[in-house]
């Protein structure tokens, strides 16, 4: 388990101080070929941004699309998988970033699909990404809006055939942020899927999280962050591969076979814990910050 641990850690840092922008980030636009996760859960995101597909008995779910210019690659894998676009009945998002959610309105346009998010999230995707409370506004790059999304509720499910998504906010990367919960099974034995939204405290210019006129974004930061250390967690999945080092996970399995390293019932606590350590530290910048201030 200590390998993936210290990934965690290396990676969560390293994405509390990216750029924002795609053209500084060659790995977002960058093709990966698609894969089974388990059982019916499959990954059909670039080599750098993740979005997961689920099968159903009537049909599949999509949650996150990637960048705006990335729908055509996205699209053609779930179509190498073996399905077809029509087969896509719900889209969902983890934030409404436009590496995450810039693609969204594009597949939902070529599957006919119906999206839907947190309460929150929806008005940033309908806004496509210009929200005032985001913590990147101004700076994070807009996206072509969602006509219309869905509102599910906090620990509200969705259901697609037989497949049952929970969504759990959790708030802090974005004010709509949101880590979604599933099952997924293999020959009898059913894993609890969890995709995580991210927990890095990225922040434009000039944008506090411990501005003590908000003192609910700490805290509803803290809170999501708990929320993801409680779930249930065999399989943990981040909205950039990198942060849950997804894609080197898989490439051990598929060298080393069992045990399969991707099942981790610790990773979630690992990942949240990781976050919380990344709060500490820009909330302690932020302090240092000000005491600085003339």
């Amino acid at each position: 388990m200590k390998p993936l641990r210290h990934a965690l850690l290396g990676c969560l840092a390293l994405f509390a101080i990216a750029s924002v922008h795609a053209d500084d980030h060659a790995d977002w636009k960058q093709s990966h070929k698609p894969f089974r996760i388990y059982g019916d859960t499959y990954y059909v995101g670039t080599e750098g941004l993740s979005a997961i597909l689920i099968g159903s008995s009537k049909g599949l779910v999509l949650i996150d699309g990637t960048l705006p210019q990335n729908a055509a690659q996205v699209e053609a894998n779930i179509k190498s998988l073996g399905f077809q676009l029509h087969d896509v009945k719900l889209i969902l998002n983890t934030h409404a970033h436009f590496d995450h959610a810039g693609a969204i309105a594009a597949i939902a346009r070529d599957t006919g699909a119906r999206v839907a998010a947190s309460e929150v999230g929806a008005k940033e995707l309908m806004a496509g990404g210009h929200y005032q409370d985001d913590p990147q506004f101004g700076e994070a790059p807009e996206y072509p809006t969602v006509s219309h999304v869905d509102v599910v509720a906090d620990n509200g499910v969705v259901n697609v055939g037989d497949v049952a998504v929970t969504a759990h906010y959790t708030p802090g990367h974005t004010p709509g942020s949101t880590s979604w919960t599933w099952q997924s099974c293999d020959g009898g034995r059913c894993l609890h899927m969890v995709y995580a939204d991210s927990l890095s405290a990225y922040a434009a210019d000039g944008y506090r999280f411990s501005d003590p006129a908000h003192p609910e974004r700490v805290a509803n930061y803290r809170h999501g962050i708990a929320v993801i250390a409680g779930l249930p967690c065999d399989i943990l999945l981040s909205p950039h591969p990198g942060q849950s080092d997804l894609l080197e996970r898989v490439a051990r399995r598929d060298a080393a076979g069992k045990p399969d390293p991707l099942i981790d019932a610790g990773a979630c606590r690992a990942y949240a814990a990781v976050g919380t350590r990344m709060l500490d530290a820009k909330l302690a910048k932020e302090q240092a910050g000000q005491k600085a201030a003339p």
